[in-house]
This record gives C-alpha cells, structure tokens and sequence, in this order.
C-alpha cells in the first residue's frame, strides 16, 4: 500500500493537512474498501449463482425486481435488514448475539491477507499464507456457539456437524498448503506469487493439490455436497434455524464471503494470483512502456487477472452445487480421513522430490 500511502499523503500536503493526520486515518480506507467490496461481491454471488441454478433446474431464475432481476438480492438484503431479531425462550443471550459475529468477523480478516496486486495488499505478513488458515477456521466456533447457545437440539447438532467437518477437512488443506509453500520456498503470499513469475503456476506441478483443496475448501465452506450443519431436511436449518433479521444475514453474508475468499486464495496459491497469462500486461502492450501512468493501470490490470481467476473457480463450486447431490455424514467424514488425507500426505512427498530435483 506504499504507492497508494504516498499519493494520500500527497494530496493532504497540497492543501496543508500535516502528514501526521494521513497516519492516523490511512489505514481507514483498507477496511472501508473491504466492506464495500464484500457488500457488492456478495450481492453479486448471490444473484450469479441463482442464474446458474435456474439454468441447471431449467427455472427462470430472478427476473422481477429491476432490469432482468438484478435488484433482486438487493431487495432480499434490504428486507433481511427490516425484520425483526427474535430471541427465542431460553437461548443464552450474549453467546447467541455474539456467535453472528464470531463467523463473520475472521472472515473480513481474511480479505485483508489477499494480495490483490503487487501494491493492493492490505496486511502482508511474512506467514501470510499460515495466518490465513488459522483465521480461516475461526467461524467454526461461531457456529458451534450458535448451536449451543439456541436452546435447540437441531441447531446444536448443525453447530457439532460443522466442527467435525472442518476439522476433518482443515488436515489435508495444511499439507496441501505446506507443498505449495515448498515449491516457492516462502509461506508469505506474495512471495508465492513471485515463484509463479520464473516457472510455471503451481498448478501444473501440484494439480492433485489444487484438486483436494477444491474439494477441502468446498467442505470448509459448508456447500453441497457438504452442506450437512445445515440440512434442512435432517435438521430444519441447523446452527442458523433460530435466527432472524440481521443476525442470520450475517450468517450468509458469511457464507458468500467466504466462498469469495476462498476461490481467491486458491487462485493466489495454484493460479498465479495476480499475474497475467504469459506474464504479458495487457496495458504495456497497448500503452507502451514511456506511458506516464502505466504502473497505475498494471496495479489495475492485476487486480482484474485475480478477479477473472477468483470467479472462474466461483463457477465451478457453484457448478458442483448445481450437479452433485448431499453426501451422508459418514460418508463424508470417510473421504476426508480414508482418501483426502492420505493423498495430501503422498502429494506433499511427491512435492518435496520433485524441490529436491529441482534444486539439484
């Protein structure tokens, strides 16, 4: 963010502003960015994803409120917020306000850690890449205590559902992690990115990798086929089935952001992140390399290549939903522990010869 630091501190200097006021408020903008950003992006998941679904169910999908339907999530959002937040007899009041914002409050987090271009990058760590999973498994204890606190059977057994399915799940994604992480010899994101530059995508080397966090992040995120914490024919609606108005949207709004965030990491990690096909700027060629604000439109351009990566892995959970039916409890704890993690481990070791190759 230094580029974008000192044009701030630039334009507060021409009208007298002293520097040090640019300190304090600075870093302001990175979260409101974010917060509107997860606002519009979520807004537009929704309404893309039913499009889908409408397409593969041969329904018509939303085509009401505004041109073609665009404004129905808006809708939707605008009367989630209008209802009323009801508190159901015997829930325990502070753990059940709280577990709402216990799911989504990591996952805010998680869009900062994102480089979304070489300069876009709102928290770099030197362990980025291991920061986010931890952060990444914080919303399931919002979901546990939701279950708890709801002073409901279905709702506590949705909140014991999504415990052990993250879990389960969180094993194979770290080794997965940890082979990546060995291929570019860092665990920060950027420097992830930056590997990508001299070699292939990490994709072609880790393609059984890039298939098992698909399928662990999907889990993770509590899709079909792994939508079992909230089964609406086992358990009403699971760990969300007492909430109402803006408590269980932020449990949607959760629920999209998190699939944003997702897609994005793994197109970070596997997919180049916001590297360009061929390494070729579009703007470079177009512009020219004397153009006065050449690095402001490539700053641009990368954040465009991780968005057209980020929604193309999109589609294809939002594809997995629309095709595949919900597995059984059982069954889906047995490809988390039988296949999914055994594989992790064989793909790491496989990994790690073809480092030691390389390097030799």
């Amino acid at each position: 963010m230094n580029y974008l630091y000192f044009l701030y501190i630039q334009f507060l200097d021409k009208y007298g502003i002293p520097e040090i006021f640019g300190d304090i408020t600075f870093p302001i903008f990175p979260f409101c960015i974010i917060a509107a950003a997860i606002i519009l992006v979520v807004l537009f998941l929704v309404l893309f994803e039913r499009r889908i679904l409408a397409v593969f169910t041969q329904r018509k999908g939303p085509n009401r409120v505004g041109f073609n339907g665009v404004l129905q999530t808006t809708a939707d959002a605008i009367k989630l917020l209008c209802k009323q937040n009801i508190n159901p007899v015997g829930v325990d009041r502070f753990l059940f306000n709280a577990a709402p914002i216990l799911v989504f409050v990591p996952i805010m987090v998680l869009w900062g850690l994102i480089p979304y271009s070489s300069e876009f990058v709102f928290m770099n760590f030197s362990t980025s890449a291991i920061l986010y999973t931890a952060i990444a498994a914080l919303p399931v204890i919002g979901l546990i205590l939701a279950g708890y606190a709801s002073n409901n059977k279905y709702s506590l057994m949705g909140g014991i559902r999504a415990a052990a399915q993250i879990i389960s799940y969180e094993l194979p994604i770290m080794f997965v992690l940890l082979s990546v992480a060995a291929l570019a010899s860092s665990v920060n994101l950027k420097d992830i990115i930056s590997a990508q530059i001299s070699s292939v995508w990490f994709i072609v080397p880790c393609f059984a990798g890039f298939i098992i966090m698909f399928i662990c992040s999907i889990a993770e995120m509590n899709r079909c086929p792994f939508d079992l914490p909230e089964a609406e024919s086992e358990l009403v609606a699971g760990y969300n089935v007492e909430y109402s108005g803006m408590r269980f949207a932020l449990f949607f709004l959760g629920e999209y952001a998190s699939l944003f965030v997702m897609c994005a990491f793994m197109a970070t990690i596997f997919l180049g992140g916001y590297l360009p096909i061929g390494n070729k700027y579009i703007s470079e060629l177009i512009f020219g390399s004397n153009f006065q604000f050449l690095q402001l439109l490539i700053y641009f351009e990368q954040v465009i290549w991780l968005l057209v990566k980020t929604f193309i892995l999109v589609y294809l959970v939002m594809l997995v939903r629309a095709t595949l039916p919900r597995l059984n409890s059982q069954g889906l704890m047995l490809l988390s522990w039988k296949f999914l993690f055994p594989l992790s481990i064989v793909n790491f070791a496989l990994i790690m010869v073809i480092k030691y190759l390389m390097v030799v």
